[in-house]
């Protein structure tokens, strides 16, 4: 059995976490695995991405980095790495991580994060032949007073879901503040304010999004 810390000492390197994880059962994943583990950035990720060699001017630069940092690593471990890029067929990352007992279905139908919030994000797993404990956490939305229900300026992200063209609308309009520093929605869970993710990052992905 590996430990959480030892896979965390492994990632830190490349600004990358632990951010849960389960048991495989028989048949649930790539055979051979017993457990699956999400890995999404860490403090100081974006500095450290922008200074790899991926960082290029070319498509993709994200997606391609992931593949190379986890791939190997996943090689490493005699495991397998998944993306939750380059489908159709995708895989169904939103119900791995609800399995991990540390993200769960916020109140705007968006994953949250023990410690990162709405901001979590995952640049890959690793299915990996090891057994490893990784003990749930306690959801942060009980108790919490939602704010992220009524932080959208359109209503376009709340407890109905998200109406994806209201939002490309208020972009393109009076959403220069999403677009600079990220959704308003994401911010205002009390969890995202305490976890260091650069406006540059959620900025550079907002216009992935909106283009």
């Amino acid at each position: 059995m590996i430990s959480e810390s030892s896979l965390d000492a492994l990632l830190a390197p490349h600004r990358l976490a632990v951010l849960g994880g389960f048991a495989a059962a028989e048949g649930d994943l790539p055979e051979g695995t017993r457990t699956l583990v999400l890995v999404g950035p860490a403090e100081g990720f974006w500095p450290h991405l922008k200074a790899q060699p991926e960082w290029d001017g070319a498509p993709d630069p994200v997606d391609r980095w992931s593949a190379r940092v986890l791939g190997a690593l996943a090689r490493d471990l005699g495991g397998i790495a998944l993306f939750p890029f380059g489908g159709p067929p995708y895989h169904p990352f939103y119900t791995w991580a609800l399995r991990t007992g540390r993200c769960w279905d916020s109140p705007v139908r968006l994953l949250v994060h023990e410690s990162q919030g709405l901001w979590v994000s995952f640049r890959g797993a690793l299915a990996l032949p090891q057994a490893l404990d990784l003990p749930p956490a306690a959801r942060p939305c009980d108790g919490c007073a939602a704010p992220c229900l009524t932080a959208c300026p359109v209503g376009a992200l709340g407890a109905g879901g998200y109406d994806v063209p209201a939002c490309h609308a208020w972009l393109d309009g009076g959403g220069a503040e999403c677009l600079a520093g990220g959704c308003l929605v994401r911010r205002a869970c009390p969890v995202s304010q305490g976890y260091a993710r650069m406006p540059e990052q959620s900025a550079y992905h907002m216009r992935q999004f909106h283009r």
